[in-house]
């Protein structure tokens, strides 16, 4: 979710401005299979932190693709899950996902001359 201080320009944008960024896509890959705990997927995700983790969530919540459940216990536990929009997200990224598997090996050997430094 992003302070847009104008219209999208058309669905693409729109949905490229709720999955973008490096973790969005693969918090939803994770919460595809199971609802998770926030330790859960910070385990599953070692190189992100905590805050990025906490925005991220916050964003997909507020878009409508997470949900967030707090259960009444001591210690509190919250789950996060997909809501209905976040299982259609899913879908519409499969083919995307199929596609970077099919020419991951070129992406892998030409990486390097795409993204110097």
């Amino acid at each position: 979710m992003s302070a847009r201080n104008k219209p999208y320009e058309c669905g693409l944008d729109a949905a490229v401005d709720v999955i973008g960024g490096k973790w969005k896509v693969l918090l939803l890959w994770a919460l595809a299979e199971r609802p998770h705990r926030f330790g859960e997927l910070r385990r599953g995700l070692p190189k992100i932190t905590e805050k990025v983790l906490t925005q991220q969530l916050r964003e997909l919540e507020a878009d409508g693709i997470v949900h967030r459940e707090t259960f009444p216990q001591v210690p509190p536990r919250v789950e996060y899950s997909l809501t209905e929009a976040g299982h259609s997200l899913n879908e519409a990224l499969a083919p995307l996902g199929a596609w970077g598997t099919a020419h991951m090996p070129h992406l892998e050997a030409t990486y390097g001359q795409r993204h110097p430094g």
